[in-house]
């Protein structure tokens, strides 16, 4: 099983009404950043097409290093940070 914490910033984090989740995807599964966005689930009072409609214009960053790429492999344990572009960008 590969577990890793997603935090959400800006809208993102407003789609989601939360700052952070930890998500597991099951070990006979590959755990790429697409699979993990898969298990975010929204907080009651939110939408769930505002999550979706925030993710097409997210980058992230996993432990650290930049990315646009759902299929990057995400280790166990690693942080991603979700994020929309800011002030317009």
């Amino acid at each position: 099983m590969t577990r890793a914490t997603l935090r959400f910033f800006a809208a993102a984090r407003a789609a989601v009404g939360r700052d952070e989740q930890v998500v597991e995807v099951p070990g006979d599964e590959a755990a790429t950043l697409g699979r993990l966005l898969t298990e975010v689930r929204p907080v009651e009072g939110t939408s769930a097409a505002d999550w979706r409609d925030v993710l097409l214009r997210c980058s992230f960053l996993v432990d650290g290093l930049t990315t646009r790429d759902r299929e990057q492999v995400v280790a166990d344990g690693d942080v991603v940070d979700v994020m929309p572009p800011f002030a317009g960008g």
